[in-house]
């Protein structure tokens, strides 16, 4: 993959951005736009995200992908929605998804909203905690996925025998790079976990490059 990388200032502005980001992804030779996130606070991320074709847009946040995402009818999924599919099937959770509750930590635009509609119609119970929930609930869960960048908030040892953990968070404390779940005691418990670093990231670019090759390949064969 070829790459290029713009430096944007913004004081540009919402309308100088888009434009920008529209004037790129315009090009013949882009197969694929990435804004980088977080975006100034003063920057409304959805005007600019939007300035992406939906057939260009790796991330799927635009409102053209995701709507097409929500209905069922995108060519590639969110990374992190491919995340989850990925170590599933390598653990051979996948199947038995129905027969499961899940609970979602974390409803953000990245990771936890996209995850928790396609786990909707997937899995046999799902429950979305967010700041201010009580994480008592997840004794309950047979697998906790999260994102809420908030280093060892969930205990290993306090959640049920079996349960398998994909852990999304990342966040810095002091010197080290912790996750959201704390696996300094307990972790045998588990079913299964990844962590952090070198868990569910590494994975997550290969979906963001899985996504290009579709989208590219897609594109290619209609032009």
């Amino acid at each position: 993959v070829d790459l290029r990388i713009y430096e944007l200032a913004p004081d540009l502005g919402n309308d100088g951005l888009r434009d920008k980001v529209s004037e790129i992804a315009k090009l013949k030779k882009v197969g694929g736009v990435l804004v980088q996130l977080p975006m100034p606070k003063e920057i409304n991320r959805h005007y600019v995200l939007n300035a992406i074709p939906r057939e260009k847009d790796a991330d799927v946040l635009g409102e053209r992908a995701l709507g097409a995402f929500y209905t069922g009818r995108n060519p590639v999924l969110p990374p992190a929605v491919g995340v989850v599919i990925e170590i599933l099937e390598r653990v051979g959770w996948f199947e038995k998804l129905k027969n499961m509750k899940v609970a979602v930590i974390g409803s953000g635009f990245l990771t936890g909203k996209p995850i928790a509609v396609w786990l909707t119609d997937k899995a046999r119970e799902l429950e979305v905690l967010n700041e201010g929930s009580d994480l008592e609930d997840l004794k309950e869960a047979d697998l906790v996925i999260s994102g809420a960048g908030k280093p060892a908030l969930i205990k290993a040892k306090s959640l049920k025998e079996g349960c398998g953990v994909i852990d999304f968070g990342y966040a810095k404390k002091e010197n080290d790079f912790l996750g959201d779940l704390d696996y300094s005691s307990g972790v045998e418990r588990l079913g299964f976990y990844t962590p952090t670093p070198g868990g569910t990231g590494p994975i997550l670019v290969a979906k963001l490059l899985e996504n290009f090759y579709t989208s590219f390949t897609i594109v290619s064969k209609v032009l």
